[in-house]
């Protein structure tokens, strides 16, 4: 093993941090897994942009809150000159998350907690997520910033397509339902925006974000598109043209009540180590909607989702998945693709029109 190991590639990191204790406590962190080399450090943004210009890291952990120049104008002018993954170290607060989804749209592929205790516990879990984040970073497809926001994906020809509406024997479609997760809050601007505002399903979103992320998400989202964006809730009654996203540490359900569609929320434990879990909320559409169901598997990494696509595809239900060539990450795609559960694989920019043709808009 030791002997693979050594002719291995090590991802080469920079940690930029303005705190010294931290910059040691995340070397100490990523240096303990064999894949990852610390390259350097630097102790703000400014500091940060000298080292990468110096040194070429793979990947960069950015820190927020720096003096001579934050973490967000340094990722803007990374993501403008020198377009590279950059995972934000960020305190999971209410100010924290604003800065983070703002990171999120600007380009940094996914943003980790800093440990908030000096307990072996804490950083250990800290830590697992930090070196899983950094290395699946270090295979994302990064685009340059233009306009203020990561730049819209350009779609290679050569996509591999499966089209066709849904067939009559399948009965009219209830529902979509959306899987996302690293690169998934961009895509699903550029998706949600680009669905017309009289879209004729409801629609429900996992997400994999943090408890207390999720309602700043929903909110952002619904300032962005034409259709009404709002967290899920216990209760909440689905409409055409609503949109809602699966709270952050609880499991989304949909239920059919009373004439209607509601939302339920489970605190059910994690499935593949995420919740909330797309293959639960897949699940629970299937039990509602039988094969009836549009299902989408954005970019993220990891299979989940993957499990569920099959079950609904197996049903009757239309499953789209995102093509490699505009994930940030293939990797939950890639999963459901692999199980043969996709009808569609398309790059993000066609997935809006699909959904429209598909749902006969």
């Amino acid at each position: 093993m030791a002997g693979i190991m050594s002719g291995m590639k090590k991802i080469r990191v920079l940690i930029v941090d303005d705190s010294a204790l931290m910059r040691r406590m995340l070397g100490d962190i990523l240096s303990s897994d064999p894949r990852i080399e610390v390259v350097g450090s630097a102790r703000d943004g400014q500091d940060g942009l000298e080292k990468i210009a110096a040194l070429s890291p793979d990947v960069v952990t950015m820190d927020v809150e720096m003096p001579r120049k934050d973490g967000l104008a340094a990722l803007e002018e990374i993501m403008r000159v020198h377009p590279m993954p950059v995972v934000m170290v960020s305190s999971l607060t209410q100010r924290g998350a604003e800065v983070t989804l703002k990171a999120l749209s600007l380009g940094c592929v996914d943003f980790v907690g800093k440990p908030s205790g000096s307990t072996s516990l804490n950083i250990q879990v800290v830590g697992a997520e930090l070196i899983s984040k950094v290395i699946t970073a270090s295979t994302a497809r990064v685009r340059p910033l233009r306009g203020g926001s990561a730049a819209e994906p350009r779609p290679d020809p050569a996509f591999v397509r499966r089209p066709g509406a849904f067939a009559g024997s399948r009965g009219r479609c209830g529902i979509v339902a959306v899987a996302a997760s690293t690169g998934g809050p961009v895509a699903l601007t550029q998706l949600l925006s680009a669905l017309p505002a009289g879209f004729p399903l409801p629609i429900v979103v996992t997400q994999h974000m943090p408890t207390g992320f999720t309602a700043l998400f929903a909110k952002r989202l619904d300032a962005a598109c034409g259709l009404t964006v709002v967290e899920g809730a216990d209760g909440l009654a689905l409409r055409p043209g609503l949109v809602a996203i699966a709270p952050g540490g609880s499991h989304l359900l949909v239920r059919r009540k009373g004439g209607g569609t509601i939302c339920e929320l489970s605190d059910a434990p994690p499935v593949l180590s995420v919740k909330p879990s797309a293959n639960i909320m897949f699940s629970s559409v299937l039990d509602e909607f039988g094969g009836n169901v549009l299902g989408v598997v954005l970019t993220g990494m990891g299979r989940d989702g993957a499990d569920g696509a099959l079950a609904l595809h197996e049903r009757g239900a239309r499953i789209i998945a995102e093509s490699q060539e505009t994930c940030v990450v293939y990797g939950m795609p890639r999963a459901a693709v692999e199980l043969g559960a996709v009808d569609e694989l398309l790059p993000l920019p066609e997935i809006p029109g699909a959904l429209v043709r598909n749902v006969g808009g």
